[in-house]
C-alpha cells in the first residue's frame, strides 16, 4: 500500500505540471426499478441542481425500471414524479378510472420499451457511457442501486463511482445478512431475529402456523415484520397482539402479496373500490403492478378492476394478488421500546473514519414511514441527539466501529435506538441515503458547517480517493483527483470575488410555513451552486404585529421544518458536544467551505438585510409574503425583491376579493360567499339555508387567504358544514372532536384559526366535450418600458382524491402533473386552446396587475365548436418553488432551466427598483 501511495503522489506532481483543470463530467444516475424509484428520482435532481457548477459538468442519466439508462433531456429532470414524463403522455393508454401508472404497466415487446424509453433522450450502452462521463454519482435506491450490482458494472467499465464498493454495498442492502454479522462481533449489541423464504412459507401451508409459533416465542409481541432488502419502511407492519390472522397479513405484505374477498369487494361504493385500487397498486404502500392476478398476469389497474369485479361477483371467490417485483425473504425481530437516531459517518481526506452529529427522530407513529420521512412537518429530527457526552460519543464509536467493520467506503447512513435499557443498538446501516434536500445527509453535514454543493464535492472528491486506493492504479483517475484538488482550492480563492449578494427569505408563521423553507432552501441551493450569485439565507418568525428576521446558519436551515428553526433560531444555545464534532471536522471544512461559516443565528432590521444583501427573494407563502406586508419594508430599505408589488399583492393573497374583481370584469369564477365567524355564531340556520340554495352541495370550502391546499375541503352536507365552521372558527389550537373526525382529518393535519372563511360552488363537468384543472405559471419583462407577460404552456393537474392535497404536490413521487395539459389529441385544436386559454390568463394577470411572475389556477371548459371556458381557482403572487413544483416544467418548454427562471425574476425585480428610483427622480 506504502508503494501504492507514493506512485500516486509522484504521478499526481507530474500530471499537475502538464494539465490545466476541465471539468469533471459527473454522471448522475438515478430512478430504477426499486420501490424507492421517486426518492432516489427527486435525490438524483437534488445532487444535479447543487453541484457546484465550477467545478462539475453535470450529466443526468436516468435509469428505468426496464433496466435501460438513458441521458434524460434535462426539461424531464424538473418534473415532479416519474410518473410525469415515463410514460409519455402520448403513449399513456385510455383509463376509465383516472388512475396514474409507470411504464411498466403497459405491455410491451422489449423493442417497444425501448421505443418508449428512448423519447426521454439517448439510452446509453456500456461504450456511450464511458465516453460520456467521467465519474458516476450514485443516487439509486434498493436492488439493483445499492446492492453492488451498478457498482460491478462501473467496476468492469472502470468508471470511478460514489459511495461503497461491491462487497459493501452488497451487505449494506442484506438486513438479515448484516443482523448476522453483528451477532458473530460482540463489540456489537445484538437483536434476536428469525427469516423466512417466500418459497417455504408459500409452499407449506402447515409451516405457517410453525413459523407464528417461533416468532411467538422466540421473538414474543410486540414484534416488527419487514422485507429483508426494502428500504423507507416499505413493507413493514408492527404486530402487537400474538394474532395469528394479523401476523400472517404482515408476512404477506412483506411479501407484497394481498388477498381480496368477494364479500369484502362488492360491499364497497364504486369511490370505495378505487381508493382500494389505489392504495393497492401503489408502489409505496401496496404491492405495485404488474401483478399476478390468480396466477395471470395484470398489467394495468383498469383491467385489475375488472377482473375483480368479474372474479367477486358470485360473492364466494377470494383472489389472491401476488407483485411480480416482490420480496424473497422475510425478516421477524423485536419491537424496540427507546429513541431512534440515525447518523452519517463520512471518512475525510486523510482516511479518518467520523461519524457526524447523530439525529433522533422524533415521529408520530411507531414507524418512521414514506410519508414521514419525506414530507415535511410531520416528523422532528433533532441533531444532535439530546443525551449525556458519554452516550452521544458511544453512538458515534459504534457507528464508526460498524463502518469499518461492514467494509464500507466514503459515507453511510447508520440508524439505530438507544433502548430504555440504555444500550445502543445499531439496527439499519446503507451505503445509499435519502438525498431530498432536508434528509439526514445533507442535514448532518450542515451541522459542521457545509451546504449541499460544498458535502456533494466532499463526497465526489473522496470517492476518487477511494477508488484509486482500492483498485489498481488508474493513471487517469490520480489526473482526475490530482486536477480536482487544485481546483477545489482555486474556486474557494474565486469565491472571494464579488457576486450579487440575495438574502433568500423563508418560513414565518403561516400555514405554509413548512413549504416555505422548502422553496426557501430550493432558492438558496441552485444560487449557492451558480457562478454568479451568493445567497444569504434569512428566516423569518414573530407575527404580524412582530416580524423578526434572523440572519440564518446553513446548520439550521436544513433542519427539517419551520418550527424546528424556529425554535433553533430564538432559543440559540452553543452546544459544547457539537463543537467537539465540528473540531474534528475541521480539516474538511477549512478545504471545502467556500465562504465564511456561521453557526450562529443572529437577528437583524430590515436595514440591517440591506447590509448583507444587494436584493431579496421572497420565498415566503401566504401571510406576510403575498400580502404586500414584506414589500412596503423592503422598499423602504431599498432592496429590490421578487414577485408582484404592494397593491397587486394586497388584492390576490384574498381569494374572495381577487374572485370579486375577476367576476365583476368578465371573468368566470366559482359562484362564492364569505362566512364571518360573527354572523355565522348569530344566525347558522339562515347561513346555512342561503348556502344550500345559492351555491349547493357539494361545495368547496377554504381559508381566503392561504395556499397550497391548506384546509381545502369537499364539503358534500350540511353536517360537514358545520364541522368545517366548528374547526375554523373553534377558539384553541387543538381539533374540535367529533367534526375531526366528520371532516377525516389525519392525525396530524393543520388547519388554522380564521374570523371567516370562502365557500364556492363546487367546479365540475356540464356539456363541455372535455374538462380539466390547469395550472400556469407566467414571468413577465420590460421592452422598451413596456411590460410584457410571457405566459407559459399549463399544465393538467391530477388529482386522486376530492382536492389536490398537500402530498401530491410537494411528497416526492405522489400526484402528477401533466405539461402541457392535454386540451386535445388533435394538434392543431390544442394549440388553439392553449392559446385561447393563455390569452384569458394574461388578460387576467394585468387586470390584478402581476409582476415578476406568478401562477394561476384554473378549471378549462372546452365544448364541441373549440369554445372554451376559464373558470379562475385563485391567483399566487408568490407560487411554491420546491424542486419538483410544476412551474419549473412549464419554464423548461421555454428552455429556461430553474436557474435561468429565478434569475430573470430576480433581474426584473432590480430592474423594476432601479425604473422606479429613475420615476422618483
Amino acid at each position: 500500500m506504502e508503494t501504492k501511495i507514493m506512485a500516486f503522489h509522484a504521478i499526481s506532481l507530474i500530471l499537475n505540471a502538464l494539465t490545466m483543470y476541465q471539468k469533471l463530467r459527473v454522471g448522475i444516475i438515478f430512478g430504477g426499478s426499486s420501490r424507492e424509484r421517486e426518492v432516489s428520482f427527486a435525490g438524483g435532481r437534488t445532487v444535479y441542481d447543487n453541484l457546484d457548477k465550477s467545478l462539475f459538468e453535470a450529466v443526468p442519466l436516468f435509469a428505468d425500471s426496464f433496466g435501460n439508462i438513458v441521458e434524460l433531456d434535462w426539461q424531464y429532470v424538473y418534473k415532479g414524479s416519474i410518473r410525469d414524463f415515463y410514460p409519455p403522455v402520448d403513449k399513456l393508454p385510455e383509463t376509465k378510472h383516472g388512475f396514474q401508472i409507470y411504464a411498466e404497466s403497459i405491455e410491451s415487446t422489449e423493442s417497444e420499451k425501448l421505443e418508449l424509453v428512448s423519447t426521454l433522450g439517448k439510452v446509453l450502452n456500456s461504450d456511450d457511457l464511458k465516453s460520456k462521463i467521467d465519474f458516476a454519482f450514485l443516487a439509486l435506491h434498493g436492488s439493483m442501486g445499492e446492492d453492488g450490482s451498478i457498482q460491478g458494472m462501473l467496476e468492469w467499465l472502470q468508471i470511478p463511482y460514489s459511495g461503497s464498493g461491491i462487497f459493501g454495498s452488497a451487505v449494506g442492502i442484506n438486513k438479515k445478512f448484516q443482523k448476522a454479522l453483528l451477532a458473530d462481533n460482540p463489540e456489537f449489541e445484538s437483536q434476536s431475529f428469525i427469516s423466512v423464504s417466500r418459497e417455504i412459507y408459500l409452499s407449506e401451508t402447515s409451516y405457517r402456523k410453525i413459523f407464528f409459533l417461533n416468532a411467538k416465542n422466540t421473538i414474543g409481541f410486540p414484534l416488527v415484520v419487514k422485507s429483508a432488502v426494502q428500504g423507507s419502511s416499505i413493507g413493514v407492519t408492527v404486530v402487537h397482539e400474538a394474532d395469528e390472522k394479523i401476523f400472517e397479513q404482515a408476512i404477506f405484505k412483506s411479501l407484497f402479496i394481498q388477498y381480496i374477498k368477494a364479500d369484502e369487494w362488492q360491499s364497497l361504493t364504486y369511490e370505495g373500490k378505487i381508493e382500494k385500487l389505489r392504495s393497492l397498486v401503489d408502489i409505496r404502500e401496496g404491492i405495485g403492478m404488474p401483478l399476478f392476478a390468480n396466477g395471470e398476469i395484470i398489467y394495468h389497474p383498469d383491467n385489475l378492476f375488472d377482473l375483480l369485479d368479474s372474479l367477486t361477483s358470485d360473492g364466494k371467490n377470494t383472489v389472491e394478488l401476488q407483485s411480480l417485483h416482490s420480496e424473497n425473504e422475510v425478516l421477524v425481530e423485536p419491537f424496540i421500546e427507546g429513541r431512534e437516531f440515525s447518523c452519517i459517518v463520512v471518512k475525510d481526506d486523510a482516511g479518518q473514519v467520523i461519524a457526524l452529529p447523530p439525529t433522533e427522530i422524533k415521529k408520530g407513529k411507531e414507524v418512521f414511514d414514506y410519508r414521514s420521512k419525506y414530507l415535511p412537518g410531520l416528523s422532528r429530527k433533532i441533531t444532535p441527539i439530546s443525551v449525556t457526552p458519554a452516550v452521544l460519543e458511544l453512538i458515534r464509536s459504534k457507528c464508526e466501529a460498524l463502518y469499518s467493520y461492514l467494509n464500507f467506503n466514503v459515507y453511510a447512513r447508520i440508524d439505530g435506538f438507544i433502548t430504555n435499557e440504555g444500550k445502543i443498538l445499531l439496527n439499519d446501516p446503507n451505503t445509499t441515503s435519502g438525498m431530498m434536500p432536508s434528509s439526514f445527509f445533507f442535514h448532518q453535514a450542515a451541522e459542521i458547517g457545509l451546504n449541499p454543493s460544498e458535502f456533494l464535492t466532499f463526497i465526489i472528491r473522496n470517492s476518487l480517493s477511494e477508488r484509486i486506493h482500492t483498485n489498481t492504479i488508474n493513471a487517469k483517475w490520480i489526473k482526475f483527483l490530482s486536477e480536482l484538488d487544485l481546483a477545489i482550492e482555486d474556486t474557494k480563492k474565486a469565491g472571494k470575488t464579488k457576486k450579487e449578494r440575495i438574502a433568500v427569505i423563508m418560513g414565518g408563521y403561516s400555514f405554509e410555513r413548512h413549504i416555505s423553507v422548502e422553496s426557501g432552501r430550493n432558492i438558496y441551493e441552485k444560487l449557492a451552486s451558480s457562478e454568479t450569485y451568493e445567497p444569504v439565507p434569512v428566516f423569518l418568525s414573530g407575527s404580524s404585529d412582530d416580524i423578526r428576521l434572523w440572519l440564518l446558519p446553513v446548520s439550521m436551515m436544513l433542519k427539517d421544518n419551520a418550527d424546528d428553526i424556529k425554535e433553533k433560531v430564538e432559543n440559540y444555545q452553543p452546544n459544547p458536544e457539537l463543537e467537539k464534532i465540528k473540531a474534528l471536522c475541521e480539516g474538511i471544512t477549512r478545504k471545502y467551505v467556500k465562504g465564511k461559516l456561521v453557526f450562529t443565528p443572529e437577528q437583524l432590521s430590515f436595514n440591517g438585510v440591506r447590509l448583507l444583501a444587494d436584493g431579496v427573494f421572497i420565498a415566503l407563502h401566504g401571510r406576510p409574503g403575498e400580502d404586500g406586508a414584506i414589500q412596503k419594508h423592503l422598499e423602504k430599505a431599498g432592496l429590490y425583491y421578487n414577485g408582484s408589488g404592494i397593491p397587486s399583492s394586497q388584492i390576490t393573497i384574498n381569494k374572495f376579493t381577487t374572485n370579486e374583481l375577476l367576476g365583476n370584469n368578465g371573468f368566470s369564477v366559482a359562484d362564492h360567499l364569505m362566512v364571518d365567524k360573527a354572523k355565522w355564531a348569530l344566525d347558522r340556520a339562515r347561513i346555512e339555508l342561503y348556502i344550500e340554495n345559492n351555491i349547493g352541495f357539494p361545495l368547496i370550502a377554504k381559508p381566503h387567504d392561504d395556499g397550497c391546499s391548506s384546509a381545502v375541503k369537499k364539503i358534500k352536507n350540511t353536517e360537514q358544514l358545520r364541522a368545517f365552521a366548528d374547526q375554523m372558527f373553534r377558539n384553541e389550537k387543538p381539533l374540535v372532536e367529533p367534526s375531526k373526525t366528520i371532516l377525516g382529518l389525519n392525525e396530524k393535519e393543520e388547519f388554522p384559526l380564521k374570523e371567516c372563511f370562502l365557500v364556492e360552488k363546487f367546479v365540475g363537468r356540464k356539456s363541455e366535450t372535455h374538462f380539466l384543472e390547469t395550472t400556469t405559471g407566467m414571468l413577465t419583462r420590460y421592452e422598451n418600458g413596456e411590460l410584457k407577460y410571457e405566459i407559459f404552456e399549463p399544465s393538467e393537474t391530477l388529482a386522486e382524491g376530492d382536492i389536490l392535497s398537500l402530498e401530491e404536490k410537494f411528497l416526492a413521487g405522489q400526484g402528477q402533473n401533466i405539461t402541457p395539459a392535454r386540451f386535445s389529441k388533435n394538434q392543431i385544436l390544442q394549440k388553439s386552446v392553449s392559446e385561447k386559454v393563455r390569452v384569458i390568463l394574461e388578460k387576467a394577470a394585468r387586470l390584478l396587475n402581476i409582476e415578476g411572475y406568478c401562477r394561476i389556477d384554473a378549471f378549462v371548459r372546452i365544448f364541441e365548436d373549440s369554445e372554451i371556458e376559464v373558470v379562475f381557482i385563485e391567483v399566487n403572487s408568490l407560487p411554491g418553488m420546491t424542486p419538483a413544483t410544476c412551474i419549473y416544467h412549464q419554464a423548461a418548454i421555454n428552455n429556461y432551466k430553474p436557474f435561468d427562471f429565478i434569475d430573470k425574476i430576480l433581474k426584473f425585480g432590480k430592474e423594476r427598483a432601479q425604473n422606479q428610483t429613475t420615476l422618483n427622480g
